[in-house]
């Protein structure tokens, strides 16, 4: 398996996030429109925390809370997890299981140099295992 940097490589450089006086409403709509089920939460440049899908659905939803008045600062998840750009996506896989997590900052000392996903990690297993279908045939047939 590959570093997570590798697969931060493919992304356009943005960091999608959110700050924490915005309104959970104003970031819901981020998740929309990028199409993702996390943000990272940032403050000044620093990571602070990360609204997912889930924080908005059992802090927010369930408890009937507005989301056009509630601060993402409210609700954000602030126990981050997160790995160095150098980690393999094994790890990440098995770390991820064992919190119980979607998502992944990646960070190299202070800076925040983006976010995988189970997503991105379940790409680069599926592409690992098809690589090595691939030369077992080539093998094969040689």
């Amino acid at each position: 398996m590959k570093p997570v940097s590798l697969l931060l490589k493919n992304r356009d450089g943005t960091l999608w996030h959110a700050r924490p006086d915005d309104t959970v409403f104003s970031a819901l709509q981020l998740l929309a429109e990028y199409g993702v089920g996390a943000l990272m939460v940032m403050d000044g440049g620093r990571l602070v925390g990360i609204l997912s899908e889930r924080d908005y659905t059992r802090k927010v939803a369930l408890l009937g809370r507005n989301s056009k008045e509630t601060r993402v600062a409210e609700i954000m998840s602030t126990q981050v997890t997160t790995v160095a750009p150098g980690t393999g996506t094994r790890t990440c896989m098995a770390l991820m299981s064992e919190k119980k997590i979607r998502h992944l900052p990646v960070v190299d000392g202070h800076t925040v140099l983006g976010m995988i996903s189970i997503r991105d990690i379940m790409d680069d297993i599926i592409a690992s295992h098809e690589e090595t279908i691939q030369q077992l045939e080539s093998y094969i047939q040689s």
